[in-house]
Parts: C-alpha cells; sequence; structure tokens
C-alpha cells in the first residue's frame, strides 16, 4: 500500500510538470453578472511540509521574510502545516526554532505529519495513526502552548477512519482551492509556467464564487493557496507569487478586498476554520489530478 501511494505520488507530479495546462475560463456576461451580487476575496495562504532544518538558506525563513515585508501588504499570517517527526523539517533543532519564531510572527501551526517521512496517514495502523495525531498535536502544543485545530492530510488523502481520528484530537480538515503545484522539493523544482496556471486555476475556482459555493466570513470571501515552504524556488518568488494571485483574480474578473490578503491571526483562524471539511462524506474538490486518483477512494 505504501509503494502505492508513493507511485501515484510520482505520477501526480510527472503528469504536474509534463502535462498542458488549458486557457482560462472565458468570463460569460451571466458569470460577470453572478460575481457582481458576491463579495470581494480575501486570499488565505498555506504552506505544507515545512519546516526547513537547512542551516543554508533556510527556504522556510525566507518565505517568512517576504510575508513580513513585501510590495503588496506587509505582515501576512498563514497557516503552515507542519512536519514534526521528519528530521529535514519539524523534528530538529533548526526546524524547532524556526516553529518558534512563525508562532511568535503570529502564523498559524497545523498538522501535517509526525512520521519520520511524508506519510499517508491511511497508511497507518489504527495505533500508528493515533501515535502520530498525539505526538504531533503535542509537539506543535510545546511551541504554541495550545494544540493545533487546522490539518492538511498529506496526499489531500483521508477516509472515515482517517478523519473520525481527527476529530477525536479536535483536528478540522482544511483542503484547499488554488495551489501552486510546487510539492517537488528535490530535481526540477522550479515552475516557469506559474503564471498561466494560477490563471487557469483562478478561473476555475471563480465559477465557483459565481454561484455562491464558498462561505461568506466577515464579509470576505476567503480563497485557501497552497505553497510548499520547503521548495527553495517557491521561497525565492514567494513575493512574485503574491503578485500573481492579485493579477490572476484582476485577470479573470474577481474582486479582491482592501486587504487582499490575511494580516490578523485571529481573523485567519477563523476564514479557515470556515474552510474546513464538516463531514467525511462531504463531496470536496481537490486540486490538480488528485480528485482523479482518489475518486471514490477518500471518503
Amino acid at each position: 500500500m505504501k509503494q502505492l501511494f508513493k507511485v501515484l505520488s510520482l505520477l501526480a507530479i510527472a503528469v504536474g510538470l509534463a502535462g498542458c495546462i488549458a486557457s482560462p475560463i472565458e468570463l460569460t456576461p451571466q458569470t460577470e453578472q453572478r460575481l457582481r451580487a458576491q463579495p470581494p476575496i480575501r486570499f488565505l495562504l498555506t504552506f505544507d511540509d515545512g519546516p526547513s532544518a537547512s542551516s543554508f538558506w533556510n527556504p522556510t525563513m525566507t518565505v517568512l521574510d517576504s510575508l513580513a515585508s513585501n510590495p503588496v501588504q506587509p505582515n501576512l499570517k498563514a497557516v503552515f502545516f507542519v512536519q514534526t517527526g521528519a528530521p529535514r523539517a519539524g523534528d530538529s533543532d533548526i526546524g524547532r526554532e524556526v516553529m518558534r519564531r512563525e508562532h511568535a510572527e503570529g502564523q498559524i501551526l497545523g498538522f501535517h505529519t509526525a512520521t519520520h517521512s511524508h506519510t499517508n496517514h491511511r497508511s497507518l495502523s489504527p495505533e500508528e495513526l493515533e501515535q502520530s495525531l498525539t505526538k504531533g498535536c503535542a509537539d506543535i502544543a510545546a511551541i504554541t502552548d495550545a494544540p493545533p485545530v487546522l490539518v492538511r492530510p498529506p496526499f489531500w488523502n483521508y477516509d472515515k477512519r482517517v478523519f473520525a481520528a481527527y476529530q477525536l484530537h479536535g483536528l478540522h480538515v482544511l483542503l484547499t482551492d488554488l495551489s501552486a503545484n510546487d510539492g517537488k522539493i528535490w530535481g526540477f523544482n522550479a515552475s516557469p509556467r506559474r503564471r498561466s496556471h494560477m490563471l487557469r486555476s483562478m478561473s476555475e475556482v471563480r465559477e465557483r464564487i459565481a454561484l455562491g459555493e464558498l462561505p461568506v466570513v466577515d464579509g470576505v470571501i476567503p480563497v485557501v493557496v497552497t505553497f510548499h515552504d520547503l521548495n527553495r524556488y517557491t521561497a525565492r518568488h514567494t513575493r512574485e507569487y503574491l503578485q500573481i494571485l492579485l493579477d490572476s483574480a484582476q485577470a479573470t474578473g474577481v474582486k479582491t478586498a482592501e486587504k487582499p490578503f490575511y494580516d490578523d491571526t485571529a481573523a485567519l483562524q477563523a476564514a479557515a476554520l470556515a474552510r474546513t471539511v464538516r463531514d467525511s462524506s462531504e463531496p470536496v474538490k481537490l486540486p490538480g489530478i488528485w480528485n482523479w486518483i482518489w475518486d471514490g477512494d477518500s471518503h
């Protein structure tokens, strides 16, 4: 089973790198009219797989620097889904130092994994899953003085058993609306088509916004965006990605709030909780080809 997950993950990466990016969905007069009745959006930034344990040009630290200081909006807050058991991430002195900085700067620490590697939770036995969740929540609480409330399943994958285990630990599943498809950390991890990809993805989200499918929180629609802070390319281009998001919204006819990103921790957490999955049988839309991979298998 674990080998299958690895093969599927590699397949997803290969298809994501090699596949063609479709053109943006055309903005029809009907959709344009529906959008006028919707409030503006605010981008809810999330980062997976960190924190980096690198002592050389730490990419997570670079992301934090970019969130704090950029031409778009200063002191941005994001959700960092951390791996507390991975030696190249949170199970290291540097990783724990980075997580302490994240918390001190008002970033939110969510749970991703507490195993030695990026393990699909469905591959764990009930005992292993319980041990992982207990350890991960305790690791995060040791830094934040409170257990996490948000979880992002590795590979976006969970079933009723895993979902129930999350609930027992007070964890709420947060998926995503937009993904930079930057999960590849080693090898070719650049994204030369990042603008066209985000433009197409934004047009797809726009259709859901026009239909009123996304909830409104404090007068804005939170749109969840996913990056990976272990990716050095992403770290180098974080400020550019912020502008790409704004450009993509404008180009697809989507209104952004006066503050297009979250800069308040409490507001960020409220918005994130409003976007979580309420029930394990709830149909979800996953980024890229993940719906195809897990179709009929996740819930």
